[in-house]
């Protein structure tokens, strides 16, 4: 039945521009959401409640024939754009920015932005899939936080050495 499914595959990229592999393992309730441009590659194994949003690439990074794909594991939520490369793990209830690239393994609750995508602090999940996208954290808007605290700090001292300095 290779060819069928081939075939198939190929019809449906055709009308929905979602690519899905035969050979992948797909669990219960997956969600495409504005699927547009989603390629989930052939060993790729997705767990229970995940949703997937448009331009999401789940691919290889090898032609030979052993697990090359991500294993994503139940409840996790993935931007648009993202781009999950390899056999890597992530982690139940992990949350994936858009346009971020992940290459390493996530763990379970952690939500990972960027490129390279970078743990950006922990997420525990409200609902079976929490699609409140508006509270991943943002790490970089943290760092020029505390750069900005810095700078104001310091900016304080030299006006205070300058006071000092005059008297």
């Amino acid at each position: 039945m290779y060819f069928l499914a081939r075939f198939l595959s190929h019809i449906n990229r055709f009308l929905t521009e979602i690519e899905i592999h035969p050979g992948a393992k797909i669990g219960r309730r997956f969600f495409i959401d504005h699927g547009g441009g989603v390629v989930i590659g052939e060993t790729t194994e997705i767990g229970d409640d995940v949703t997937l949003y448009q331009g999401v690439t789940l691919g290889g990074v090898s032609t030979e024939r052993k697990k090359r794909h991500p294993t994503i594991g139940n409840k996790v939520v993935i931007g648009a754009g993202a781009i999950v490369l390899g056999p890597i793990k992530i982690g139940n209830g992990a949350k994936i920015g858009a346009g971020s690239v992940v290459l390493r393994d996530v763990p379970p609750n952690v939500t990972v932005v960027g490129v390279p995508a970078r743990p950006a602090g922990k997420h525990i999940p409200k609902a079976p899939v929490d699609l409140d996208h508006r509270m991943i954290p943002d790490p970089v808007r943290d760092a020029f936080n505390v750069l900005f605290k810095k700078f104001t700090n310091s900016k304080k001292k030299y006006k205070y050495l300058k006071r000092k300095i005059r008297r």
